[in-house]
């Protein structure tokens, strides 16, 4: 999908909302989503540099199943409070309201 048809499959569902319709419990899921999303890359990132994490990277169904394995375990870490980085984004978004 290009960026265009994002934009426009996003923008006008978004152009009718304002800030106030968020609540609190959509803050903090967003919020979480984003910490599992961090997490996650921090594990890609410490499996691509060879430091010994599941896959070696020659097998290819091996990638995808431990690429799955990390969102999921990032997802649960994040869920259970993770880095704490949830509450700090949660909490600001909050004071803007």
């Amino acid at each position: 999908m290009s960026d265009l048809a994002i934009s426009s499959a996003v923008l006008p569902a978004a152009a009718g909302t304002t800030a106030k319709a968020d609540t609190p419990e959509k803050v903090r899921d967003a919020a979480q989503q984003f910490e599992a999303l961090l997490i996650g890359q921090i594990l890609r990132s410490a499996r691509q540099s060879g430091t010994g994490w599941f896959s070696d990277g020659e097998d290819p169904s091996g990638e995808i199943a431990t690429d799955y394995a990390e969102q999921q375990f990032a997802t649960a870490l994040s869920r259970q409070g993770g880095l704490g980085l949830a509450d700090m984004i949660a909490k600001g978004l909050e004071r803007r309201h």
